[in-house]
């Protein structure tokens, strides 16, 4: 048994060793996936009659500038293209995915999507993180009803308390009394006004011609 258990001891390291190497390349091909998607856009509710790829991003382009006043160059756009097979009826438009060079037309589209009119946009996931954020979408609503901060992030839900420090920091320095009311009101400083200035300069005329003539008296 002690010779079996030699030999098994670096084979069971070899098989840690291999099972941390495929956790790595597994973690890596999902970051290239990630990042793969990550200035992609999936646009819904695009009318599906364009006959080429131009005819399609001319009205995607006239969408954007006409309901979020967004201009998209076409050397912004690496690829756009319909997702799916088309239906038979042909009456359900099937959707976009647009990706663009880099990210940030793609920030600035996701951030004004509310705005938009005619059409939806949303992040491009891929199937398993789609199927979390619907699962995790009870919880966010929940924690919202609660008052929480609650957002979904790829595919966690993030939540975080209300900062209340800041508003009880407000209501305190409102609510409580300014340290000018403590303090003695200083005396005003009395200002000589002109015409005090002027019967100075008299009172001393008449002291300085007082002297001159007790001065001339003793003279004489």
């Amino acid at each position: 048994m002690s010779r079996i258990d030699e030999k098994l001891i670096p084979i069971i390291e070899e098989n840690k060793s291999l099972k941390l190497k495929i956790e790595a390349q597994q973690k890596e091909i999902e970051y290239l996936k990630r990042e793969k998607r990550n200035n992609n856009i999936i646009i819904f509710g695009v009318e599906e009659k364009e006959k080429t790829t131009l005819e399609l991003m001319d009205m995607i382009k006239k969408t954007f500038k006409n309901d979020i006043n967004i201009d998209i160059e076409e050397n912004a756009i690496n690829n756009l293209y319909r997702l799916g097979k088309r239906s038979i009826q042909g009456n359900k438009p099937r959707p976009v995915c647009c990706s663009f060079v880099n990210g940030w037309k793609k920030n600035e589209i996701v951030k004004n999507k509310k705005y938009l009119k005619e059409i939806y946009v949303t992040e491009d996931y891929p199937k398993n993180v789609l199927a979390k954020r619907k699962v995790l979408q009870a919880e966010l609503i929940e924690e919202r009803k609660k008052g929480k901060i609650a957002y979904l992030k790829y595919d966690k839900l993030i939540v975080k308390e209300m900062d209340t420090t800041n508003e009880k920091r407000k209501k305190e320095t409102s609510s409580s009394p300014h340290s000018s009311d403590f303090q003695p009101k200083k005396q005003q400083a009395t200002v000589p006004s002109k015409a005090n200035r002027a019967n100075a300069f008299d009172v001393m005329r008449m002291r300085s011609n007082s002297l001159t003539n007790v001065l001339t008296n003793k003279q004489q």
